[in-house]
């Protein structure tokens, strides 16, 4: 039996990072940002892959010391295992898509 998942933005989870959690699967799982400018975020690595789309605003992306500056229409993807961070340098609205799902078992802790 198909179950078709609605996640509304405005009911949805809020993780301790500032993402919200949206719908979510087996194998995949959608997150959305919604944050303000700031510092440079700490390096980490996550156990799973994210693929990440830009709907506002401008941040920079540090992917294993190769820094990228991103903007409204583009896209970005952080392999799994990967050393990256953040710094958001006009405020974002972007939609993130983590496989396995990030938000079980652990998996937005980093990588020990």
């Amino acid at each position: 039996m198909d179950i078709l998942q609605i996640v509304s933005k405005s009911n949805a989870m809020t993780g301790e990072m500032g993402q919200t959690y949206l719908a979510s699967g087996k194998q995949v799982a959608l997150r959305c940002w919604d944050e303000s400018p700031g510092e440079f975020s700490e390096m980490r690595a996550r156990d799973y892959e994210t693929v990440g789309y830009m709907i506002s605003g401008e941040l920079k992306i540090d992917l294993d010391g190769q820094i990228t500056e991103l903007e409204a229409g583009d896209s970005w993807l952080v392999p799994e295992g990967s050393q990256h961070r953040y710094q958001i340098t006009k405020s974002i609205v972007a939609i993130e898509a983590t496989s396995p799902p990030a938000r079980f078992n652990g998996k937005d802790d980093p990588i020990k």
